[in-house]
């Protein structure tokens, strides 16, 4: 059947694009802190640890922001090893205590030099590029190296073709600003890249978006171009809404006007 495909990813944004749709997912937590300072941290560790089944994300995520309520101020007076101390016990998966202090070791690096993580992507984006891939590559550098660490996978880069599904995430979290996502951050919503994972594959496909049989950094980018053709200001509308069939317990893939 053919469907304009404009209005209908619109009626699915009026539809599910609502705060009641947004549990169980991780984006929850950052509603809980006004700081920008603060909700940026939650956001990054929300978003890295947003791998494996959902119950567990939640679970781990809430475990790591009982050690700093106050995420900006207790993560600026923490050193290295604070940090390792802190989340010793600490297991998400394959992500170790270790893993994460070597990341937010970096993260404060980066805030005490640049102010904030905001600051540090405003710093590293050049506004002739035409998304945020190098931009997203210059911080993962500059984290890594803050960290003195060579990088692992709680914060890949997109330089080894990574789709890098969660450091986009974030991003989406950090920039736009509607009834979903917080946003606050003054980088053009129209830079930003889809977060490419298997269910927004398997979507895209179904949507005629994108033929590449990977959910990479090439087919995240192919899709979004295919948005940004729809809504050039802004490529990333539709994630929440389409990522919720598959996702939330009341939504199933039938329930698109699509091949999945």
């Amino acid at each position: 059947m053919q469907i304009d495909l404009k209005e209908y990813l619109e009626g699915l944004y009026c539809s599910y694009n609502r705060r009641e749709f947004v549990h169980p997912d991780p984006l929850e937590f950052l509603y809980r802190y006004s700081n920008p300072l603060d909700r940026e941290i939650v956001g990054l560790i929300a978003s890295s640890l947003a791998y494996g089944r959902v119950n567990q994300i939640l679970k781990s995520v809430e475990g790591v922001l009982q050690y700093i309520p106050m995420p900006h101020d207790d993560l600026l007076a923490m050193d290295y090893l604070d940090l390792k101390a802190v989340f010793s016990g600490f297991k998400h998966r394959f992500t170790t205590g270790d893993d994460l202090a070597a990341m937010l070791f970096g993260i404060k690096k980066v805030i005490q030099e640049y102010g904030s993580i905001e600051e540090a992507f405003m710093a590293l984006h050049d506004a002739n590029d035409p998304d945020l891939v190098p931009t997203l590559s210059r911080f993962v550098r500059l984290v890594w190296k803050q960290a003195d660490c060579s990088g692992h996978f709680l914060l890949p880069s997109p330089e080894n073709g990574s789709a890098c599904k969660r450091a986009f995430l974030f991003l989406r979290w950090m920039v736009r600003c509607d009834a979903v996502d917080p946003g606050g951050w003054r980088i053009p919503a129209s830079k930003l890249v889809v977060p490419m994972d298997t269910h927004m594959h398997r979507i895209a496909r179904g949507l005629g978006l994108t033929h590449r049989k990977q959910a990479d950094l090439k087919a995240a980018l192919e899709v979004t171009e295919a948005f940004r053709r729809i809504s050039p200001q802004d490529p990333v509308r539709y994630d929440f809404c389409l990522t919720r069939f598959g996702i939330h317990p009341d939504m199933d893939y039938s329930m698109l006007k699509c091949a999945v």
